[in-house]
């Protein structure tokens, strides 16, 4: 297995400027400007200690590029500096890569991170990615190659595991590793609720700009919401047991989510995962309304439980043995990553995360292999896989042909549990 060193939280480079010409602006660039993208950029133009400037954006829909310059410009006047560098279409990313950013946002549908973050590297630019990193396992390995290189080049990636930056969950996983609650033999992780949006077809849209629009129902963009939600619970166990899982074998399907504009993903997956150390975890994530919701991850030990999202400790009657505080950072993980990355660049060192964002993303996949095939799946073979879901290099307009297609009914292929393993 992997050695802890690669488990735990980031690493720190050797000190380096952040930016050109010793610059108090750090200048920043963004590839995909959804949601997400545009309240990380938001986040960081927030941060103190020096000033940031928006210098460049990109994203396949001008829409959303406009409707995020707007927000961003908006909320920081001061902070944005790029309406004439705006690119749309799906390499507009090449441009931004091109500007003068020091800093670029990698927050596209999953399904292009790996291709992005290679060209970022290779363009010797500072990265912040969003999880999950990969939606298969060529993609996890290309990551891992192209973060050796960022740490050969010395380059800061951080990835949006976002709870590794709360103090309550620093806190607590610290408490577990000095041994609180003795040695590790159970955890659960949970991220149930009740599911997200749906975009429905738009008149005389191609296909394969639906499927990016509507990117969160297809396994090759998204990689299905064990990956790209509950990622940050496994991320967590991983964590505490400063370990990954070594096999995996799981159920999953599609019980009321299963209509053509659900694309290819279930609605609920559980998987028991094994450690080499023997822990035992069990793995759910379901987005069904009206069932039991909970976003959550607890460990049992052999000498009591740590319920590490409400940063509590008990004794194994249930009595309390330790609280972590109760600070600004809870639940504001996403500005306090951002916080930590720019104080980092600001004071010339440089955070790594890259290795344990692919290998979390890895034991999700693994999962998700698990569930689609009905098969136990050896971490090995996972990780050594070479079913791609996508060649993203080769798309280059929103006219090409879409990786996958739908049947005459309007629905497309989902996996089937003993039947279709190279949907995985």
């Amino acid at each position: 297995m992997l050695a802890g060193s690669a488990i735990g939280g980031s690493t720190l480079g050797v000190a380096k400027s952040a930016h050109a010409m010793g610059s108090d602006t750090i200048k920043v660039g963004i590839i995909g400007c959804g949601g997400r993208g545009t309240g990380a950029v938001v986040q960081a133009l927030n941060t103190d200690g020096g000033g940031v400037k928006l210098v460049a954006m990109a994203d396949a829909f001008k829409s959303n590029l406009q409707k995020s310059y707007r927000t961003i410009k908006g909320m920081h006047p001061e902070g944005v500096d790029c309406e004439h560098r705006l690119y749309d279409g799906l390499e507009g990313y090449k441009s931004v890569l091109a500007s003068d950013a020091d800093v670029v946002f990698l927050t596209t549908p999953p399904g292009f991170r790996p291709q992005h973050f290679e060209a970022a590297v290779d363009a010797g630019k500072h990265v912040f990615m969003e999880k999950p990193v990969a939606t298969d396992a060529p993609g996890v390995r290309r990551v891992l190659a192209a973060n050796q290189i960022a740490k050969e080049k010395g380059l800061a990636v951080q990835v949006g595991l976002q709870r590794r930056h709360e103090t309550h969950y620093q806190q607590c996983i610290e408490k577990i590793h000095e041994g609180a609650i003795g040695d590790l033999v159970f955890a659960r992780a949970y991220w149930n609720g009740g599911g997200v949006w749906v975009r429905p077809r738009q008149k005389n849209q191609t296909e394969l700009a639906y499927q990016i629009r509507n990117w969160y129902y297809f396994t090759w963009l998204g990689g299905d919401h064990i990956d790209e939600q509950h990622i940050h619970n496994l991320d967590i166990i991983n964590w505490a047991a400063q370990d990954y899982p070594v096999e995996a074998q799981g159920v999953g399907g599609r019980e009321v989510r299963n209509g053509p504009d659900h694309g290819q993903i279930f609605d609920h997956h559980m998987v028991e995962y094994t450690y080499a150390s023997g822990l035992k975890l069990l793995s759910q994530c379901r987005h069904i309304q009206g069932c039991w919701n909970s976003i959550s991850e607890h460990v049992h030990g052999t000498a009591g439980v740590a319920d590490i999202s409400r940063s509590v400790i008990r004794d194994r009657k249930g009595q309390s043995l330790w609280e972590g505080v109760q600070d600004a950072t809870r639940g504001q993980g996403c500005q306090e990553e951002q916080n930590s990355l720019f104080a980092a660049l600001r004071s010339g060192y440089l955070p790594n995360e890259g290795d344990y964002g692919a290998y979390s993303t890895m034991t999700a996949i693994m999962g998700r292999m698990a569930t689609y095939s009905g098969k136990r799946v050896k971490w090995n073979a996972a990780f050594h896989s070479n079913t791609q879901l996508a060649d993203t290099d080769a798309l280059q307009t929103l006219d090409d042909i879409a990786p996958v297609v739908p049947s005459k009914n309007g629905k497309y292929a989902i996996a089937i549990p003993g039947n279709h393993p190279s949907t995985s």
